[in-house]
């Protein structure tokens, strides 16, 4: 089923691939930038490429047949996802993961201004994605508030991962030896 999810949507191999060359190109600097290594300016690339390239490509209708150019936006849902939605591999739980890596990069950033400001960035973005998929009619995507709560929700979890991780890791670091 997740081999499937992944074939349904054209573009995401492509993307990654492109992902992946721009990372190893600009970790190094984004890390530096970020003042941390440059594999966790590679994972902020490539998990933003990966967000990119499964939201913000063309559906495979519209490539297929043409845009439909899907109108408007599903407010149906503004809250968490059902559990049972969760645990099972769909559209819900795909799109909490696909957050989950990018918050978990975040998450493991140094304290700073500019991790807060990447932080709202990363916030900002389901929302962005959402606009633009209501806005591009060529892209044939659906706009669902749902997804955005479903963003937010892997975003959090990745976000709290790190940042446990990062402070765990770092107690380690200053362990008595």
């Amino acid at each position: 089923m997740l081999i499937g999810a992944i074939m349904a949507i054209p573009w995401l191999m492509p993307g990654l691939g492109m992902s992946l060359v721009v990372a190893l190109l600009l970790g190094g600097p984004v890390g530096r930038t970020l003042r941390a290594g440059p594999l966790l300016g590679w994972a902020l690339i490539v998990s933003l490429g990966i967000i990119l390239s499964a939201t913000l490509t063309p559906s495979p209708g519209a490539i297929d047949s043409g845009a439909s150019g899907i109108r408007g936006c599903d407010l149906s849902r503004i809250g968490l996802a059902p559990i049972r939605e969760l645990l099972g591999l769909g559209d819900t739980s795909l799109n909490v993961l696909m957050f989950v890596p990018l918050g978990a990069a975040i998450g493991l950033l140094p304290p700073s201004g500019r991790r807060t400001a990447i932080v709202a960035a990363a916030i900002a973005l389901p929302f962005a994605i959402e606009a633009i998929q209501a806005l591009v009619p060529w892209l044939d995507r659906a706009c669902e508030s749902a997804d955005v709560v479903d963003n937010l929700t892997g975003l959090a979890i990745g976000l709290g991962g790190g940042v446990v991780a990062g402070r765990l890791a770092g107690a380690v670091d200053r362990r008595p030896r």
